[in-house]
């Protein structure tokens, strides 16, 4: 198990003041292990050469944004699945979201307390020492099969490595609703998991559709989405939905709901 000191972490910020702030910060947490860059090009070529354990990055870059960095590294084959955190002074909900849904365990303003920050990397370290929950459940997690739909590819990369450390093996994918429905009706899945906004049915419509259709009845649904408030009033268990998670997500609280669900169904 991979303790906090022993992190090893690279962080993109152009900001020789920020970086310095940052540093410190994570010094901190007696986090020492820190390497620096200006540019997400210089960071991907370093990270080759010697892989980090996480990424940190600000979210303007002198060659890119955040998101295109993070972007770029879920496209990689080597890189697709370092963990991830940003740290920017970035509100504007359209900038913000492509990296939600690449996977980002944290979203953290400038300037971020200690206690953000410190509750960031419990996260980060809960993601990377995750266990599978097969022993907690009594089931053999290699069997279950799980559906996830989302109409973003970097997403649903994100939620089947989360879930591929809680131990579950088998996967179907949709990037639609439309996509999905041959899958429910001709498969048997132990958990789906669908995104609340998708093109032509949303998340919410698509869990009616599969209550009023009677498919998978002892399935539970999770949703997982970057939606807040109104949006989701009308997400219910009355609609099919068994649990909502949030993204960004923690491992530990999609683990908990997971756990709890595998044992209710």
């Amino acid at each position: 198990m991979l303790e906090l000191e022993q992190l090893f972490i690279t962080l993109a910020e152009p900001s020789a003041v920020q970086a310095q702030i940052i540093t410190k910060a994570l010094n901190d947490l007696g986090i020492s292990h820190i390497e620096t860059h200006v540019t997400g090009a210089e960071l991907i070529s370093q990270a080759r050469e010697r892989r980090p354990d996480l990424v940190v990055s600000a979210y303007y870059l002198p060659d890119m944004t955040g998101d295109q960095l993070v972007q770029e590294l879920r496209d990689s084959h080597d890189l697709y699945d370092l963990p991830f955190i940003l740290v920017s002074s970035e509100t504007m909900p359209e900038r913000l979201e492509p990296i939600r849904q690449a996977g980002s365990l944290a979203i953290l303003p400038k300037p971020f307390s200690p206690q953000e920050l410190d509750h960031a990397m419990q996260g980060v370290m809960n993601f990377i020492n995750c266990v599978s929950l097969g022993a907690e459940v009594d089931v053999d997690m290699a069997v279950l099969q799980v559906l996830i739909v989302d109409d973003s590819v970097t997403s649903r990369h994100h939620i089947r490595q989360t879930l591929e450390k809680l131990g579950f093996e088998n996967f179907f994918e949709a990037d639609s609703a439309a996509a999905a429905l041959p899958l429910l009706e001709n498969e048997s899945f132990s958990l789906i998991v669908l995104d609340h906004n998708m093109p032509g049915m949303t998340g919410v419509e698509l869990a009616r559709e599969i209550r009023d259709r009677n498919l998978q009845p002892q399935t539970p649904v999770l949703m997982v989405t970057s939606e807040e408030g109104d949006a989701l009033d009308d997400a219910t268990a009355e609609d099919g939905i068994a649990a909502i998670c949030p993204k960004p997500f923690e491992i530990g609280d999609m683990r908990e709901l997971i756990r709890r669900l595998l044992r209710e169904y």
